[in-house]
């Protein structure tokens, strides 16, 4: 591949040229992005949407020579503190698109060292990040007209050692789904789901909609709708404000839960109220479903 930067930027405008009025994404599905766990490099392509790709940024050569230098020793970095803290192992987040290949989600830059090195592939995790067409049909299967979103990566899930998680799934959906729940998630949206409200989740990384759908439906709740790739270097920000306007426009109250509050807004009735929480602890839950429960016997009083 390329050895100066002169060259790889060429290489970079041509692909960009090529995928111009041409690309859109296209499902991969679930038994596709199971099986694919390796792509070629020659497989994937720049996405325009990048920081990568702008002029005006463009790639970090240094950074790009860098992973070169690990993938030939094959090891993982020794100074994750300087510039990197991706291990050349981490798998690259692509979505399928037509007319052939995959789109680069995150990665850029192992990529580029890996087409300089002729290495025949790369790990990749396909995902389906949400579309428009996704949106219409959630909201076509919505139930209820009003609603409670979560941050799936800030509320749903946790990572904290000082936080309870739930039980992982039985085997050998535990080897699948391997986020941790944070403790009594499922019963609030049990609880969700008994009072009238539909769930959004939304999240700024990259997991497919149907993936986090299917995991709560096993721990037997619903999750109404699922928004992924909220980021940076996910959806672009017309498409995402596009899919929050057809969401919003949906329903006439909307319940946003935080760690420390509950917020409440009626755009019916011009109503927004703001419940604060004590934030952490087992009681969590508790609080935010005596908050709700309370909403709901007021208005029916």
């Amino acid at each position: 591949m390329s050895v100066s930067k002169t060259e790889f930027q060429k290489f970079l405008d041509g692909e960009l040229d090529k995928l111009k009025g041409v690309y859109y994404p296209v499902r991969a599905g679930m038994l596709r992005r199971a099986v694919i766990r390796r792509l070629s490099p020659k497989k994937l392509h720049p996405n325009p949407d990048d920081e990568f790709c702008d002029p005006a940024v463009g790639p970090s050569y240094e950074i790009i020579s860098r992973y070169v230098k690990e993938y030939s020793r094959n090891n993982q970095f020794s100074h994750k503190e300087d510039y990197m803290e991706t291990d050349i192992n981490d798998p690259l987040y692509v979505e399928r698109i037509r007319p052939d290949g995959y789109m680069i989600l995150n990665g850029h830059h192992r990529w580029a060292a890996a087409l300089k090195l002729g290495l025949s592939s790369l790990p990749v995790r396909i995902v389906d990040l949400t579309q428009e067409m996704d949106v219409k049909k959630m909201l076509k299967n919505a139930k209820h007209n009003k609603r409670v979103s979560l941050d799936l990566d800030e509320i749903v899930f946790t990572d904290r050692e000082d936080e309870a998680a739930e039980k992982p799934l039985p085997f050998p959906f535990s080897h699948i789904y391997r986020e941790r729940v944070r403790l009594g998630i499922p019963a609030l949206f049990h609880f969700l789901n008994t009072q009238g409200y539909d769930i959004w989740l939304y999240s700024s990384n990259f997991y497919s909609a149907d993936y986090i759908q299917r995991m709560f439906l096993l721990r037997q709740v619903l999750v109404t709708g699922v928004i992924t790739g909220t980021g940076r270097n996910g959806l672009k920000n017309a498409v995402r404000k596009k899919l929050m306007e057809m969401i919003l426009n949906h329903y006439q109250e909307t319940v946003h839960i935080e760690r420390m509050s509950v917020l409440r807004t009626n755009t019916e009735k011009g109503v927004f109220e703001d419940y604060p929480l004590t934030g952490g602890g087992d009681g969590w839950s508790t609080q935010v479903m005596d908050i709700i429960g309370a909403m709901n016997r007021h208005e029916e009083a």
